[in-house]
């Protein structure tokens, strides 16, 4: 196994450029990371029905989300067990039983292995079908209605893997009672640049957003660079950017762009300091990430798909509250398509910034160099009202809470070393 202690200095702001580029260290990935890890799988509306299915991915291994004929939600390998083809190939949809193309075995939407040609002729009846059924997922649960899997049968429960970032995902997928919904699909393509960009820009890079997103921020399509927002790490590799409420500045810049969102985020508020108490009348998060894939905006998640070492496969959501009037989903939903859409302003910018930070850290000479990120180095602390460390205005600190994590997943043998290092 490739030691990464020489890779990842978190108390000092430095990150290796190899761990974006490195065959080795892409493997050790996968294994170390993504094989043990939750691991977004779909969102419980999606497979509302028994038999409803999504096919989704952890990592490079291709998963199929069930909900079994018994109304069960379950997740399997999407391979057969005789050769290793997809057992299903659609996207989404409704079925009683998989068959796969190559030889014609077929599986129950529960995983149990049903159907074998020749079962009698050529097998004679002695093939053991419980036991070549659909590779299970090991632990599949979910959260306010985000289901995640995870291969590891001792990874921590879900909720004890979430830790302290469950209490700041209320704000932003449970903000009524009868929670969202996902509207418009998703939207997929493959973007030549490491995932860690990717979800270390959403977990707390408030800095780029003046320069890289000037165009968009001078059209009213972005916030400005506060000195009352934080950002916080729950110092397990999650983390989330969250402003404070001010008074003198209610609502959000979404109400600028539409009028109509200002009534309705004050019934919004009222629905939340119903159900989630004090904390809904002081902060309001923005962004974030769970690790090590999964990110949020405002009416968007995405997920990272670790499908190749600087290819990977991207996947972006549209979720709305499901009490939301039809008018104001719509506006919703135009507003996430212009910021978020295939041609959004953000995605747009974001893309470049990733694609070509990727391509630079290929070079023989440039992978000599590390990374900075020291800002606001040494200037955490704690809030008594907010779980997590904090860090005011701009900073690093979540990205170094990422990489920390990082590292020390690549190098545990075990959830016990996992847990025991991140307490360090």
């Amino acid at each position: 196994m490739l030691d990464v202690n020489n890779l990842v200095d978190g108390n000092q702001g430095l990150v290796n450029r190899r761990i974006y580029v490195d065959r080795e260290i892409y493997e050790q990935e996968l294994e170390q990371i993504f094989a043990r890890v939750w691991c977004f799988l779909g969102h419980e509306p999606q497979i509302p029905n028994p038999g409803d299915f999504v096919a989704s991915y952890i990592g490079e291994d291709p998963v199929l989300l069930v909900r079994d004929s018994r109304g069960k939600i379950g997740a399997f390998l999407n391979t057969c067990r005789h050769r290793g083809m997809r057992v299903c190939r659609a996207d989404a949809g409704n079925a009683a039983a998989f068959t796969c193309t190559y030889h014609g075995w077929t599986y129950g939407n529960d995983g149990k292995l049903v159907g074998v040609p020749g079962y009698k002729e050529y097998y004679y009846e002695e093939l053991d079908m419980e036991q070549w059924g659909l590779v299970p997922v090991a632990q599949v649960d979910s959260y306010q209605g985000m289901i995640l899997g995870t291969f590891d049968p001792s990874a921590p429960p879900l909720l004890e893997y979430l830790g302290d970032i469950a209490w700041y995902l209320d704000f932003l997928i449970h903000r009524r009672e009868e929670g969202i919904e996902v509207v418009g699909g998703v939207s997929k393509w493959i973007m030549p640049c490491n995932w860690k960009f990717a979800a270390d820009n959403f977990i707390g890079d408030n800095y780029h957003i003046p320069v890289t997103h000037i165009s968009a921020t001078k059209l009213g399509f972005s916030g400005t660079l506060r000195r009352r927002a934080f950002q916080v790490n729950p110092m397990d590799g999650h983390g989330i950017i969250s402003r404070l409420i001010d008074a003198e500045e209610p609502g959000s810049f979404m109400s600028t762009l539409f009028p109509e969102m200002a009534a309705y985020q004050e019934e919004v508020q009222v629905a939340m300091e119903k159900h989630l108490g004090d904390r809904a009348k002081q902060i309001i998060p923005i962004v974030g990430t769970v690790f090590p894939n999964l990110s949020f905006e405002a009416f968007t998640f995405r997920v990272w798909h670790r499908a190749a070492r600087t290819r990977p496969k991207y996947g972006s959501w549209c979720y709305i509250d499901k009490a939301a009037p039809p008018e104001i989903k719509k506006q919703m939903h135009l507003f996430h398509q212009r910021r978020f859409g295939p041609a959004g302003t953000f995605e747009q910018d974001d893309g470049e910034n990733w694609n070509m930070t990727t391509a630079s850290s290929m070079g023989r000479v440039s992978r000599r160099y590390e990374f900075n990120y020291q800002l606001a180095l040494g200037h955490e602390g704690t809030h008594e009202d907010f779980p997590g460390v904090v860090a005011d205005g701009p900073s690093e600190h979540s990205a170094r809470g990422f990489y920390r994590r990082w590292a020390s997943l690549m190098k545990a043998e075990n959830w016990t070393e996992r847990i025991n290092a991140l307490q360090q």
